[in-house]
């Protein structure tokens, strides 16, 4: 165990493999191994809208660690001390939301990345990632296993897509329905449109395309390119679900 784990979900999606996943939002451990162990491919741990601190987060990624599912972290904002700290923690494949351009995607990148090709801080024998210092490989072996997601979520991301996608490591794009329809401030066909549009340049890009969508748009979106889909949270699953009892 001396080099950096492989990422299973970075393989996948190199591959052109369909994933599927989860958003959780709770902050409950018990709510997070349910939905580890349900069949979902990937769990994201939401750190831009959920109630995650540093902390909550490294240990949504220990619970995840005892499931099937792969963790991803989305962190509230494009911050490389934001990024190490949650690659420290051990997570491997993150989410950055709001990249609306080439630059801002380079500097994830490098965030992600240990020197030269990069600027993460070199930490690993007092971090989890390094597993305190057992994994004694872990600098050289740990950038190959990156799996970096961007979200585009503007009219000007999407204007970006095939620069955005060109960068290297850039692994995918996960296009972000509600704010980009609120930055769009157009009626709901013409969002539709735009975001079929994009999933299918990403797709054509050589990166992995994203979208959080209902279960019954799940099909529609992977035969247009994504292979990277969200079909529920956990919020929603527990509020529906309620509401078929007691509504």
């Amino acid at each position: 165990m001396t080099d950096a784990p492989i990422n299973r979900l970075k393989a996948r999606l190199v591959a052109g493999e369909t994933t599927r996943g989860c958003w959780l939002n709770l902050r409950s451990d018990a709510a997070t191994e349910i939905a580890g162990f349900s069949g979902a491919d990937w769990c994201l741990i939401d750190a831009e809208h959920g109630p995650f601190d540093p902390g909550d987060v490294l240990q949504q990624i220990r619970v995840l660690a005892g499931t099937p599912a792969d963790p991803v972290i989305r962190l509230p904002a494009a911050e490389a001390w934001m990024l190490k700290q949650a690659l420290d923690f051990g997570a491997q494949t993150i989410m950055v939301p709001m990249i609306e351009t080439a630059d801002a995607a380079a500097q994830v990148v490098a965030a992600c990345r240990y020197p030269p090709a990069g600027i993460r801080g070199v930490g690993p024998s007092i971090a989890r990632s390094g597993a305190y210092g057992a994994r004694s490989n872990y600098v050289a072996t740990a950038d190959a296993q990156m799996c970096v997601v961007v979200q585009a979520e503007s009219t000007r991301a999407l204007d970006n897509i095939e620069a955005i996608a060109a960068v290297d490591g850039i692994d995918g794009i996960f296009i972000g329905p509600a704010d980009l329809a609120a930055d769009m401030q157009a009626d709901a066909q013409k969002v539709a449109a735009a975001i079929d549009q994009g999933i299918a340049r990403i797709a054509a890009s050589g990166c992995a395309a994203g979208i959080l969508a209902s279960p019954d748009m799940c099909a529609h979106y992977e035969a247009l390119g994504a292979t990277m889909v969200a079909i529920a949270t956990d919020t929603n699953v527990l509020r529906t679900g309620l509401s078929e009892i007691f509504g």
